[in-house]
């Protein structure tokens, strides 16, 4: 199929840019970003595979090694209700 498209002058420069950057024609280089497009809705609907379930998880845990550990018990339910446990409210009433 083949379909036309008006670019405004920025978007057109980034675009000329990115296939001078990668050695491809412009037509190559919009194919590939109109399919990276449209393969990401299909995230956004909850579908995803494995190797990408993986990779995201692989980047949420980036730089996770240079937090600092936590005791296991600072996250017990009495920690969390602490205020609670004498039976007052943790939210003043009016």
């Amino acid at each position: 199929m083949t379909i036309r498209v008006e670019l405004n002058p920025e978007s057109e420069a980034r675009l000329k840019a990115e296939a001078r950057a990668k050695g491809l024609p412009l037509e190559k280089v919009a194919e590939q970003l109109l399919k990276e497009a449209l393969a990401g809705r299909t995230l956004s609907r909850g579908q995803m595979s494995v190797e990408e379930f993986h990779r995201m998880l692989d980047a949420m845990a980036k730089g996770s090694e240079r937090l600092p550990d936590v005791p296991t018990e600072s996250f017990s339910r009495a920690s969390f209700y602490e205020d609670r446990l004498d039976g007052g409210d943790a939210v003043p009433r009016r």
